[in-house]
């Protein structure tokens, strides 16, 4: 007699994985867009209470993520009440009644120490009001305009930074597609976006203007004042022109360096830099020199850090306000808001100048 063939078990996949997403592309935590997605199926009825969900080793299989994540995911929504749960059986919906919750759509094009304020003053400011998927396109436009066009339309607002490297000429024609009155510009206004929508922003030509303006006594004593400006960045224009304009109306020599590697430092001059890591360049140079910084050569940096109060007794900074901008923009989600509030931007004088 032939012993019987003993075939796997095909276990039947739970109908909830049909609602519930992970998307890999997203910057949001994998626990916390489980969380999200949870809630969403609550919100649309998919889930009622005390239905009982996955178990955490069938999540960790279907998504492909570790059990730690998984059980995150579950805690997280423990711990605001959503979910319940019964040891040796798992969690369930233990709260279906759900206040509507604001989604949003967050696009940033790069997370650096100054976006990270504005990025944790939005999340302080909302709260546990909103959900947010959280996207950053690394100043690639393709990848801005694949994200935007794949998002599923569920959203209550749309946040965006527009900032790229190369390309972008056409955003205004992306942006055109979503709804104005759930969009809100971060730092940087698009011209061509037609509509009432919020904008929160930096407005750059006239705030390195007057920033400049502010420091023209500590300035008088430099002949030259250069800006380093790399040919291949995301920073707007706008920057230049501010430069420009400011240094032909107080009659100084003035010099745009793409590459502070090959530049010479020489006594008299001023320089202002964008990017970090030329400031560290500019730095070295000027201490081989053994030029004196605020004395013979000035300094002046974008963008306000905690170490730029120390290195070299103090470097001079030009700054907008991040914390506000992320806090404004969240405030406007709150208050259904289409105004448009270009944000403060501070010179803070230091020694370097």
């Amino acid at each position: 007699m032939f012993e019987p063939i003993e075939r796997p078990v095909i276990m039947k996949q739970p109908l909830i994985f049909k609602h519930l997403f992970i998307d890999y592309y997203s910057a949001t935590p994998k626990y916390l867009q489980l969380a999200n997605s949870i809630v969403k199926a609550i919100a649309e009825g998919v889930l009622k209470e005390n239905d009982v969900l996955p178990s955490i080793n069938e999540l960790s299989f279907e998504f492909e993520i570790s059990r730690d994540t998984a059980e995150k995911g579950y805690k997280h929504l423990k711990k605001t009440g959503v979910l319940g749960s019964v040891p040796g059986k798992g969690y369930f919906v233990k709260n279906a009644n759900l206040d509507q919750k604001l989604k949003i759509f967050l696009l940033f094009n790069k997370l650096s120490p100054h976006k990270k304020i504005i990025y944790d003053a939005f999340m302080a400011s909302l709260g546990d009001m909103a959900t947010i998927d959280f996207y950053i396109y690394n100043n690639d436009f393709l990848l801005f305009k694949k994200l935007i066009s794949q998002q599923k339309g569920d959203y209550t607002h749309y946040v965006i930074i527009p900032h790229f490297l190369e390309g972008g000429e056409n955003v205004h024609e992306i942006v055109n597609t979503l709804p104005k009155d759930k969009l809100i510009l971060m730092d940087k206004l698009l011209p061509g976006v037609k509509g009432n929508y919020a904008a929160v922003y930096e407005d750059f030509e006239r705030d390195i203007y007057s920033a400049l303006e502010q420091a023209n006594d500590k300035l008088s004593k430099y002949n030259t004042i250069k800006i380093i400006f790399p040919e291949y960045t995301y920073h707007p224009k706008e920057i230049l022109e501010g430069f420009y304009k400011y240094c032909q109306q107080y009659a100084f020599n003035y010099q745009v360096v793409h590459n502070i590697e090959e530049e010479k430092i020489r006594k008299g001059e001023v320089y202002i830099n964008l990017m970090e890591n030329d400031l560290v360049i500019l730095i070295e140079k000027i201490l081989a020199t053994g030029l004196k910084v605020g004395k013979d050569v000035g300094v002046i940096s974008y963008n306000e850090t905690p170490l730029k109060k120390i290195i070299l007794n103090g470097i001079t900074t030009i700054s907008t306000d991040f914390q506000m901008m992320g806090e404004k923009a969240a405030e406007m989600i709150l208050e259904s808001s289409t105004e448009h509030v270009a944000i403060p931007f501070y010179l803070t004088l230091r020694s370097s100048l």
